[in-house]
């Protein structure tokens, strides 16, 4: 297996993800564990006010090995494809060099989001190789605050599925809500471009 090397700079982390470094050494056994991990991300993420209330990461699937992180850093870098879910497999893909995830020789990946994708993220996932999408808040939680989630396939689910990607939906859903809840009482940007989710 090839040797893991740290959190890479294809999307450059924020400062504070350094001190996240001592959970690459750290086991996420359950899918619960693994998404809270990640929520805690995106309250963080909200905290430091390094981007948008959503965070994702990537962890070996069978042995719950934290690969890569990522959150949401559209408006700090000024790059709309830097949603969580693209940062935390761009990330994980370079630490494993690999483009796929599920090549020959690597382990099985779950992506864990805080948020269901986004028309963009659910376009990623085929491509990335993971197997299992594990997601917190669905898409209308994100919109209810006045994000725009793009035109995704109403039957996304049953897509992956169709290609050997199992997802599972509202998993500490409550929780991930909070975050995006939180992000618009402190009054977060809500960065659609020209507004679309505001369109009729």
């Amino acid at each position: 297996m090839k040797r893991l090397t740290p959190f890479p700079a294809l999307f450059r982390l924020p400062p504070w993800t350094s001190k996240l470094a001592h959970d690459r050494r750290r086991l996420f056994p359950s899918d619960r564990d693994r998404m809270h991990f990640v929520i805690t991300l995106a309250s963080m993420n909200v905290a430091h006010g390094t981007g948008g209330p959503f965070a994702a990461a990537v962890f070996e699937t069978q042995s719950g090995t934290l690969v890569a992180i990522g959150m949401n850093l559209v408006v700090s870098t000024n790059c709309s494809l830097a949603h969580a879910e693209l940062v935390a497999l761009a990330n994980a893909q370079q630490t494993l060099h690999s483009f796929d995830l599920g090549a020959s020789g690597i382990p099985k990946h779950d992506l864990v989001t805080s948020s269901e994708p986004c028309a963009m993220c659910f376009g990623a996932i085929p491509w990335s190789g993971v197997r299992r999408v594990l997601c917190g808040a669905r898409a209308s939680d994100a919109e209810a605050i006045g994000f725009d989630e793009g035109p995704k396939p109403k039957a996304w689910m049953a897509a992956l599925r169709q290609r050997g990607i199992t997802v599972i939906r509202d998993l500490c859903r409550t929780e991930a809500v909070t975050v995006l809840q939180q992000y618009k009482r402190n009054r977060g940007t809500i960065y659609n471009a020209r507004n679309y989710a505001q369109q009729p």
